[in-house]
């Protein structure tokens, strides 16, 4: 039985810093893993870590990835 959820839960105020591999940072965003790759490739895309083959991307990083490509259909006015 596999979890993505750690044995141990990290304190709210270090939640920001946990680290996710690239599965988990896929189901969060919604974004294929390969879509992921695709940007590291690029230089695009989410700010990751890389430790020894293992790619890591920190909890905050993605949340606020995400943040920044929000869009508010009642700001954007009706220009088409």
């Amino acid at each position: 039985m596999s979890s993505a959820i750690p044995s141990f839960v990290l304190p709210p105020d270090l939640q920001q810093h946990r680290y996710l591999a690239e599965k988990e940072v896929s189901a969060l965003t919604g974004r294929a893993v390969q879509s992921l790759r695709n940007d590291r490739c690029r230089g695009t895309g989410i700010v990751y870590y890389k430790v020894g083959g293992s790619v890591r991307y920190k909890l905050g990083d993605v949340l606020r990835f995400m943040e920044q490509h929000r869009i508010d259909p009642a700001l954007r006015g009706n220009g088409r």
